[in-house]
């Protein structure tokens, strides 16, 4: 009975049925019975009844924890896992320009170097001045003007039909093609008749488009370069 009673009877109630008995004997009523065999065994089996019920609570079911794998806790110098970004766009690499960097030359004298103020021609063909004028352009992120205009120089120099060919090619995929990584600024009918001539190759195929390039790099990037930390360094 006991066994069957402490199953079905909620803690609560027990420990409601004990501090009822309390209460019971407290009254002034009740003083002149404390000696109640009554009132002392019910609660004595009220008492008797938590234990076995607090004791059921604790006792564990070795029936299903045999296979229970322990929670083992994260160490505190983890080094959490990179976490592969999502809709991440991959970097797209410039395609490689027509001609290599010039090698570097010995520095002119502040005479010559003196005369590359006097027009950009004088800047272009000394090759001390190219270098240096590709490498200022670069600075500010602006050097596919200076490339264009050097890969035309080099294609007007070939003379094979075949290398004539790859280069022209080369030439409008990474200068002249709408959308090129390296796209020239020009109007589109210079645009135009640059690619008719491709249809027919010549030495003067880019002519047109390399002198409009050069027009703005005088405008522009000519000025500024005078006024360059490069190119003070060198006259001083």
């Amino acid at each position: 009975k006991e066994k069957t009673l402490c199953c079905r009877l909620p803690k609560y109630l027990i420990n409601f049925q004990i501090l009822f008995y309390k209460r019971e004997r407290e009254r002034p009523l009740a003083r002149a019975h404390r000696s109640s065999p009554v009132s002392d065994l019910c609660i004595i089996g009220a008492k008797h009844i938590k234990v076995k019920f607090g004791t059921l609570l604790q006792r564990p079911d070795h029936e299903h924890t045999e296979n229970v794998i322990p929670f083992q806790k994260k160490p505190e110098n983890a080094i959490p896992l990179p976490q592969k970004p999502e809709n991440v766009i991959p970097f797209q690499k410039k395609p490689e320009r027509c001609l290599e960097t010039p090698p570097k030359y010995d520095r002119p004298s502040r005479a010559e170097a003196s005369q590359w103020g006097k027009a950009l021609d004088n800047v272009l063909t000394n090759n001390y001045g190219l270098a240096t004028f590709r490498g200022f352009l670069r600075s500010e992120f602006s050097e596919e003007n200076i490339e264009f205009w050097v890969a035309c120089e080099d294609y007007k120099r070939t003379r094979e039909t075949s290398k004539m060919a790859a280069k022209a090619k080369r030439i409008y995929k990474e200068f002249i093609q709408t959308g090129a990584q390296w796209e020239v600024n020009i109007d589109h009918i210079t645009k135009d008749v640059t690619v008719r001539n491709l249809g027919r190759l010549t030495p003067m195929t880019f002519d047109l488009a390399q002198r409009q390039v050069f027009a703005l790099m005088e405008k522009d990037s000519y000025r500024r370069f005078l006024k360059s930390n490069q190119y003070q360094e060198i006259i001083k």
